[in-house]
């Protein structure tokens, strides 16, 4: 990723080679142009910063649309903001649907389990009624919806 640069303010982001090019048409560069004559055109590398942390269902990151000189170099960071109310419901309305889905595709997985055919013994057939049951009341856990793996219930051995 490049910058053009022009009197110490970001004239183009992102600039490329090609474009380098076309701004220069009777200018013959090498295949690859190397880094001082890049930057004898005022074009830099640009590095991106790794991403911060932040909390996903309560916060958004973007990538910054410029960079910036950091005086070590051309680096883009990132931007965290606060998420609004409307935007907190619909990731947890999100995140909701795909823990039902996943909710109902272990107790389809554990359907076999309750017939009367099932080859489990009568202990066995209580344990997976309860793992179940415990499935149906997932919605009513106290992180729902917001739920990690370790407050899923876990299946019987």
């Amino acid at each position: 990723m490049l910058v053009k640069v022009t009197n110490g303010n970001v004239d183009t982001y992102p600039y490329s080679v090609g474009q380098l090019r076309r701004d220069n048409p009777n200018t013959s560069f090498p295949k690859t142009v190397p880094t001082a004559t890049l930057e004898a055109y005022g074009v830099y590398a640009v590095t991106v910063e790794a991403e911060p942390s932040y909390t996903e269902r309560t916060q958004k990151i973007e990538r910054n649309s410029a960079p910036t000189n950091s005086g070590s170099g051309w680096t883009v960071g990132w931007t965290v903001t606060d998420k609004t109310s409307a935007e907190i419901t619909e990731y947890d309305a999100n995140v909701a649907t795909q823990n039902r889905s996943r909710r109902d595709d272990m107790l389809s997985d554990s359907d076999w389990t309750q017939m009367n055919d099932s080859p489990l013994s009568n202990e066995a057939k209580t344990s997976w009624a309860t793992y179940r049951q415990a499935l149906r009341d997932i919605t009513s856990h106290a992180n729902w919806p917001n739920l990690t793996d370790a407050d899923w219930p876990t299946e019987p051995s």
